[in-house]
């Protein structure tokens, strides 16, 4: 047996972990911070709190739930023109996304174009990651999903630079997050860790991470769909969020995120969402040839068989008002979805292979 293993994020993670954002950068010798934060922490004041007790220059908002290499090179130079030695994302994946690129922009004598096209260099300024919903795992990851919309390109970039140095969790940050985001999410976190885990990139500690993550993420989700101040609730999303994240930085993903680039580019399917409308469907057709594995995870679960697990994500969907069939999202070409789909990098790493043919099959029978 032989694998690698690396994490470089250091974590801090509890309810009004927040606050300990100015200790944080003192214990690094970080002086001057740029916040790259959702515009609805700058409405409800949260980001105001923030930068009233650590030491915030600057406060950049001006993008969108998909970011672009325009706001990447405003944020950039807003970094540069205070003289930051640092940068703090505040928020979704999005926050995230673009808090990463901009610290590895602002660093750079390049443009957030040639960066976006070229080769990524492996270092930047530091990022210090403040998740707002319990889904991504960006916060512990070295990806940063960014888009040319002039082009219509949208792509993830991978970069050792793209490893924040510190992870702050706070649950509490959650709390107000609405419930249709709350369910994507936390279907993507879902997707996360079962991907890590029937990957062909697998290892026994992204194994562990994504059990332990699936433990906290199934009960929990239905809970704070329905009462998102559910603190307890909200802290297990959480904290499955964050350890599907370890889970599937070494690993990458596999064909429901394959499949969820075209979903979002092509039916503008928000990415978690994307990602739970084949969700069920692959953890049937990954059983076929994971069966021991598979089975041993449902049984650790709680679940009698992938089949089983298969039916409880598609309550989930239907429970929290996911789309889940082809005509529900406008596509009345199955074909040319999975031609895109099985063409994707990811594909590579699903332990099934799925030619274009059956994954328009399997598309059409999603109900």
């Amino acid at each position: 047996m032989e694998f690698r293993y690396k994490q470089p994020v250091e974590i801090v993670f509890g309810a009004g972990a927040r606050s300990r954002l100015a200790s944080v950068m003192e214990s690094r010798g970080y002086k001057r911070a740029v916040l790259v934060a959702d515009g609805v922490f700058a409405k409800n004041g949260i980001a105001d709190g923030i930068c009233a007790t650590a030491p915030v220059a600057a406060v950049f908002t001006e993008f969108g739930a998909n970011p672009d290499i325009t706001a990447a090179e405003k944020a950039a130079s807003a970094v540069r023109s205070v003289n930051a030695d640092c940068v703090v994302a505040l928020g979704g994946g999005s926050a995230m996304d673009l808090g990463k690129f901009t610290a590895l922009a602002a660093a750079s004598d390049e443009s957030a174009r040639e960066l976006f096209y070229g080769k990524l260099p492996d270092n930047g300024l530091p990022v210090i990651a403040m998740p707002a919903t319990a889904g991504t795992g960006s916060e512990v990851t070295g990806v940063s999903v960014m888009s040319d919309a002039a082009h219509g390109v949208k792509k993830p970039l991978v970069s050792s630079a793209f490893f924040p140095a510190v992870a702050i969790v706070d649950p509490e940050l959650t709390l107000t997050v609405p419930p249709s985001v709350t369910a994507a999410s936390g279907l993507d976190a879902i997707a996360h860790a079962l991907e890590a885990y029937w990957c062909r990139a697998h290892n026994p500690v992204s194994d562990a991470l994504a059990q332990k993550a699936l433990g906290l993420l199934f009960p929990a989700l239905e809970r704070v769909y329905r009462d998102g101040k559910d603190i307890a609730a909200r802290t297990d999303m959480s904290l499955g969020a964050l350890l599907a994240g370890m889970a599937f930085a070494p690993t990458r993903t596999a064909a429901v995120h394959a499949c969820s680039y075209p979903l979002s580019e092509m039916y503008n399917l928000p990415h978690g969402e994307a990602c739970a409308f084949t969700l069920d469907l692959f953890v049937r057709l990954n059983s076929e040839c994971e069966a021991e594995r598979m089975g041993a995870l449902c049984n650790a679960l709680g679940f009698s068989s992938p089949a089983d697990m298969s039916d409880e994500i598609a309550r989930l969907k239907r429970v929290t008002g996911m789309r889940r069939t082809l005509a529900a999202i406008g596509c009345d070409d199955a074909l040319a979805l999975a031609e895109e789909c099985a063409a994707h990098p990811l594909m590579n790493n699903n332990p099934v292979a799925l030619p274009a043919e059956r994954l328009a099959a399997e598309f059409s029978q999603l109900k």
